[in-house]
């Protein structure tokens, strides 16, 4: 029979479980077996109302300052901000007896605010919120902000694309992402301020709150008397605890109309406005610097990881900090408007849907938000049964949609598309991409589309632009930019296979890459530098027993190589082959033609296959 190992973690747990559990547990037996004194005492219930009074007067101060300071502190780094955040925290690492005696300096009879106040500020109500007050505060504070910290921003980002000012956001979206943690943070300061004994005592010991009455007790009596407020303080604790289990109504009367969606209206259509810009911001160390004169009304923006992307959206959105920028979208300059007054729908590229909110209430969140457009868009994106679901219950498909949705329902000129389809399997991405380009030519959708993929570029847009470490490296109609890529790190951002640097020969009709020569379908400037390239489908790979099949030479040109890689993909075969070094060309064909890799081969290419281009300079300012 195996042995079982033992498992150290349930011990430890449950260790320290036992040991802060057997204490109250004792007690609750002790004052169930005992003579239930103390409750007669006088002063038990007005000490006991004065806890409570004071304890909610700090906490309502806490709420009012302290969840701004902790929203500031959460989204503001430097300097100034790490200096907040320590002195907000001192007040935790101080003894109650010495936090009491630096609250004596300042507010004591004999201080200025004491004689400003009348010497009201001690031995007064006032003076137990302020003791109560100045060491409970940083409870909420430090919790607040830690909650505030793992908002995504995003959210507050997508807030401002749909109407919502400052304080809109900051009450709409990040209060309640964060409200768990401000919930906990508020009880933690509310069960400080009620238990604060040592603070208390020395800058305001009248009137009795509940500790300093029990303290009185204890030193004058017998210690049963004392049972009677240590259960009151037993019990507010548990019901102030108890209260973070009751935080959520029930779904249908949280936010919104959550019956049946109005009938549903189509957005009226327009000509998709175009867009024009010239943008720089630095973000760190980074520098994006980019710009467009679009003459279509959809636009792709592809690149790798790190090209400045997702800033380039953000920037136009108006959601990012820049260094400068212009910026029209038809006839309307948009450089100056904030980011809730542009009219701008932005999908993110995590969907940027707001925790604890239904469907229709991620639809109808946007200031301007139609609810007869919103219905139609429901129904037109095949979500109007997902309307009572919340975030958690979609699936990655239906989240795209919904975030769509919520953009396209506000009526904007103009929708800004972050990866939309990068997290979605296959079959979904393919399913969206159609249903986008088909909303894009009824609706008249004017679009900028962030993407990696060339293919969902060439797809959903009529206008390319290609960046890479926060520069442009070339900008055109999405066929031109594809048939003639300026460099080969433009070609290799499309994906493009088979195209290689070269010289064209001094008669005009070859082109030398090292030691290999290709004859050019066209003639080119003689001398020339260029980049030339053959379609794959218009490669053929043989091994080396048919190295010599029937093949017209005045057709086509056969070259020999080695056979470097073959992916069968079920539709079609890959073949790579290296003809000299650092020259290798692609075949796609329908059956396999060649052994595997590392075997000789020949390869045929037809010679009206092989074309050629001039590489050009291009500044940034004349793709602008």
């Amino acid at each position: 029979m195996k042995r079982r190992q033992p498992r150290p973690l349930p011990w430890l747990g449950g260790l320290l479980a036992v040991y802060l559990g057997f204490p109250l547990v004792a007690f609750v037996v002790r004052v169930l077996g005992g003579g239930q004194e103390g409750w007669n005492v006088p002063g038990l219930w007005s000490a006991l109302g004065v806890s409570v009074i004071s304890a909610s007067a700090s906490l309502l101060i806490g709420v009012i300052t302290g969840i701004p300071l902790a929203y500031m502190l959460a989204r503001r780094g430097g300097r100034l901000s790490g200096a907040i955040r320590v002195l907000v925290q001192l007040p935790l690492a101080l003894p109650p007896l010495v936090t009491g005696i630096i609250l004596i300096y300042i507010v004591g009879p004999y201080s200025f605010l004491g004689r400003l106040s009348g010497q009201r500020l001690t031995e007064t109500i006032w003076g137990l919120i302020i003791a109560q007050s100045f060491v409970s505060i940083p409870f909420l504070v430090v919790v607040a902000r830690s909650a505030f910290a793992a908002v995504d921003e995003t959210l507050g980002e997508v807030a401002a694309t749909l109407g919502h000012g400052p304080l809109g956001r900051f009450l709409r979206v990040d209060v309640p992402a964060a409200s768990d943690g401000i919930r906990t943070g508020m009880i933690l300061m509310w069960l400080r301020a009620f238990g604060e004994f040592g603070t208390v005592v020395i800058l305001a010991y009248h009137p009795y709150s509940l500790p300093v009455y029990v303290d009185n007790l204890f030193s004058s009596g017998p210690l049963s008397q004392a049972e009677a407020p240590t259960v009151l303080a037993f019990v507010v604790a548990a019901l102030a605890i108890s209260l973070s289990a009751i935080h959520r109504l029930p779904r249908g009367l949280r936010h919104g109309q959550l019956g049946p969606p109005p009938d549903p209206t189509a957005p009226q259509q327009a000509a998709p406005s175009a867009l024009s810009f010239q943008i720089r911001a630095n973000l760190g160390s980074f520098s994006l610097t980019i710009g467009n004169a679009a003459v279509s009304g959809r636009m792709a923006i592809v690149g790798p990881s790190g090209s400045g992307k997702t800033l380039t959206l953000r920037a136009l959105a108006g959601v990012a900090d820049v260094a400068s920028a212009a910026i029209r979208c038809g006839d309307r300059d948009l450089a100056l408007l904030p980011a809730e007054r542009r009219r701008i729908g932005y999908v993110p590229q995590g969907y940027g849907l707001l925790p604890g909110r239904a469907v229709w209430d991620q639809i109808m969140f946007g200031t301007d938000a139609d609810p007869h457009v919103a219905a139609w868009w429901l129904q037109r994106l095949a979500i109007g049964e997902l309307m009572h679901r919340y975030p958690g219950q979609l699936s990655g498909g239906q989240r795209q949609r919904v975030s769509l949705a919520r953009a396209l329902a506000i009526a904007p000129e103009l929708v800004l598309l972050d990866e939309p389809f990068s997290a979605l399997d296959t079959p979904v991405r393919a399913q969206l991409r159609r249903e986008l380009r088909v909303l894009q030519r009824e609706h008249g959708l004017a679009t900028v589309l962030v993407t990696h993929d060339p293919q969902e570029a060439a797809m959903l847009a009529d206008e390319l632009i290609i960046l890479a470490r926060g520069h442009v490296l070339q900008a055109g109609p999405v066929s031109e930019v594809f048939r003639h890529p300026l460099s080969l790190e433009v070609s290799s951002i499309l994906g493009l296979r088979n195209v290689h640097q070269g010289r064209v020969t001094a008669d005009g009709t070859h082109v030398r890459s090292g030691r290999l020569s290709v004859a050019l379908a066209e003639r080119a400037t003689p001398g020339a530098d260029v980049l030339w390239a053959v379609a794959p489908e218009r490669v053929t790979v043989l091994s080396a027993p048919h190295a010599r099949p029937p093949v017209d030479t005045a057709t086509h040109l056969t070259l020999p190589g080695i056979v470097t890689d073959l992916i069968d993909l079920g539709s079609h075969v890959e073949v790579t082959a290296t003809l000299d070094p650092g020259i290798e060309l692609t075949s796609r064909t329908a059956t396999p033609l060649v052994g595997g890799p590392g075997e000789a081969c020949a390869i045929h290419l037809e010679r009206d296959a092989v074309r050629a281009w001039q590489v050009t300079a291009q500044s940034p300012a004349q793709l602008y």
